[in-house]
């Protein structure tokens, strides 16, 4: 994609961004390179290695479908560089993997997806990196639990499904002053489209863009996306300043200081990929490329969608209560009204009156609605929270969380409102028969 004195609006870049017709084909959509591995001169493959040569040698550590995804990934979010991964999962644990050494911490916000919880809590201490979780996004709070072992802050634009919004300004300007990155899952910001918080502070982004990225339900994936910015030279990060041997005993790279602005991404690459293996498939990438296309008219329409509903709710007698960040009674609607763009997003949550087990007949009295663990996609989706994303955690967890046993989380698909709006209207009535 080329331009000559013009800045193309997201919804463009959405289409053409990191991609022109293939140069051996002509291709105008960007072909599936499904192959392993790549033929080269045997003097070529070092060179590549070590990042002297363009090129690519195996699947895993770099393909030219997946580096299309990966370029319009950056740009969407306003990035230097990206690396796609196997899944979200997969992309927040390279990042917390890559930044910390056993012995180091990382301090969370408790109001995460309930699989990064449950990563935090169990497999990250294995490795020696404690995870602080902190049931805030004050800043102030979040700073009394940073220590000299530190090296990162971890929050979500979005938080799933407590809707929490932090202030990104603040949250960053904290985390800087004690020379540590801001870490945002920003996969309820709909690829950028609601919310990009490198715009406002944070060094690194992650998605999982198996959500509104792909917007179908039909493939897993993840996405690292790297400001280019943050001084990873200063000493803390022995990890990226300090020499590490690439790709066997050929000559160390210091990553900092060799890679410049591509030091986080290139380690995440020569490394975490190396020896994790959380890649990305081309045809998951092709996939997400096309899914990249049509964000932005979904977005509209499950934005729109989420706030008709939530207002609709609202005013139904079965309803306990609403949690939409496009509500003014909403805690966090200041920091929304702040920082998003574009309407607040495709998630909301309630609760039915007469508790979990009124809320469990709600959901499957539902028929247009499909009651499933995912988020983003076309077709609109309910679950309850303590038996889909956050099951299996303690109820001590599940209130620092702020998730209740009767909450119902909604992800609005592009259907009519008035259909969505009937079949809730059908549930919530049989909820309340006994």
């Amino acid at each position: 994609m080329t331009q000559t004195g013009h800045s193309y609006h997201f919804d463009t870049l959405t289409v053409h961004a990191g991609q022109t017709p293939d140069t051996a084909t002509n291709s105008r959509v960007a072909p599936i390179y499904q192959t392993a591995s790549f033929v080269n001169k045997t003097e070529h493959f070092e060179q590549i290695f070590k990042g002297q040569r363009k090129g690519y040698v195996y699947s895993r550590t770099g393909n030219p479908t997946n580096e299309t995804f990966e370029k319009r990934m950056a740009i969407l979010e306003n990035g230097y560089s990206a690396i796609a991964t196997s899944s979200g999962t997969a992309a927040n644990f390279m990042v917390f993997t890559v930044l910390c050494s056993p012995g180091d911490n990382i301090v969370m916000s408790n109001f995460v997806f309930g699989g990064t919880l449950m990563q935090a809590r169990t497999s990250l201490p294995r490795l020696g990196i404690d995870a602080r979780m902190v049931p805030s996004v004050d800043p102030e709070v979040l700073e009394e639990f940073v220590d000299e072992n530190t090296k990162g802050v971890f929050v979500e634009s979005i938080s799933n499904p407590m809707l929490s919004v932090p202030d990104f300004e603040q949250l960053a300007a904290m985390a800087h002053r004690h020379g540590i990155p801001l870490v945002v899952d920003n996969t309820c910001g709909m690829g950028g489209y609601v919310v990009r918080p490198l715009d406002h502070g944070a060094d690194i982004v992650t998605h999982s863009a198996t959500k509104w990225i792909n917007g179908h339900g039909t493939t897993l994936g993840g996405v690292v996306i790297d400001k280019g910015s943050f001084d990873w030279g200063s000493g803390k990060f022995p990890t990226l300043n300090e020499p590490s041997v690439f790709f066997g005993n050929k000559g160390a790279v210091d990553f900092a200081n060799d890679k410049g602005s591509s030091a986080l991404t290139l380690r995440l690459k020569a490394e975490a990929m190396r020896d994790f293996g959380m890649c990305m498939t081309p045809f998951a990438a092709w996939n997400f490329l096309l899914g990249l296309e049509t964000l932005v008219l979904r977005a509209e329409r499950q934005n729109s969608n989420a706030m008709g509903l939530a207002k609709w709710l609202v005013a139904r007698d079965e309803v306990a209560w609403v949690s939409y960040i496009g509500l003014n009674s909403h805690p966090y609607y200041k920091n929304a009204a702040k920082y998003l763009r574009n309407g607040f997003g495709g998630v909301l949550c309630f609760g039915v009156k007469g508790g979990k087990q009124a809320s469990v007949k709600c959901l499957d009295a539902l028929k247009l609605v499909s009651v499933l663990a995912n988020l983003g996609c076309a077709m609109t989706i309910a679950a309850l929270s303590v038996s889909t994303s956050h099951y299996g955690l303690t109820e001590e967890e599940l209130e620092q969380c702020g998730v209740r046993d009767d909450q119902i989380r909604v992800s609005l698909g592009i259907e009519k409102l008035e259909d969505i709006q009937a079949d809730f209207a059908q549930a919530l009535e049989k909820s309340q028969v006994n």
